[in-house]
């Protein structure tokens, strides 16, 4: 190490002068630091919700997919035997036949069975589905949010354990900055004020969506 303290009184130790390995070794630490996150409990807890909110979203979705699709071939089976005993009646009448109305029937059945289709769809498009995505946009919110506080909890056990093992030099020099913004303390900080404003934009786009959501029905 080599400097002149009158022309540069502030001064920056590095664990190297490789800038390379150092910046991979920040890396590193960082990623560690969020693997220790990741295995807290408060922010396994989030997570999980998260993910059960997730996969219900996920589940009510495939239903909608399902019953829209079974719904398109019950308008063509219902259509084909409408058809069908329309040309029966006008057949039979012509003919002279006994009017038969069993096809009607089940035209009559098959109507029923579209109109409750299309109220299931209803309810999964109109309030089950946007109150899903409501509570996964929270959840999501709460997940990001819990993170990120666990990292600033690591960010400053790690602030306080440098400047323990500092106390020694500050006690011969008095007073010693220190900047630990460019460290692994200020990365994980860096991080979790990200996940921050990202929990924001979510939790934002969650009460968007309630409030249209809101509008609707005060609308109906």
């Amino acid at each position: 190490m080599s400097f002149y303290l009158a022309e540069t009184p502030t001064l920056e130790a590095v664990a190297t002068d490789d800038e390379q390995v150092l910046a991979q070794n920040l890396e590193s630490r960082v990623a560690e630091a969020v693997q220790q996150v990741e295995s807290q409990a408060p922010v396994r807890e989030a997570g999980g919700a998260q993910q059960q909110a997730q996969d219900r979203l996920g589940r009510l979705r495939m239903a909608e997919r399902s019953l829209n699709q079974y719904a398109k071939e019950a308008r063509e089976r219902t259509a084909g035997t409408s058809e069908k005993a329309l040309e029966n009646l006008v057949e039979a009448a012509a003919s002279g036949k006994k009017l038969e109305f069993k096809k009607l029937d089940e035209v009559a059945a098959g109507e029923a069975q579209l109109r409750t289709l299309g109220q299931a769809i209803e309810r999964l498009t109109e309030h089950l589905i946007p109150r899903a995505q409501i509570a996964s946009l929270r959840e999501e919110a709460h997940a990001l949010e819990a993170q990120a506080r666990a990292l600033e909890r690591i960010a400053q056990e790690r602030a306080e354990r440098v400047l323990e093992q500092l106390h020694r030099a500050v006690c011969e020099e008095m007073v010693l900055p220190v900047d630990m913004s460019k460290g692994v303390a200020g990365a994980l900080l860096a991080r979790a004020a990200g996940l921050k404003r990202l929990a924001v934009q979510v939790s934002e786009n969650a009460d968007r969506i309630e409030r249209a959501y809101k509008d609707r029905r005060a609308a109906a």
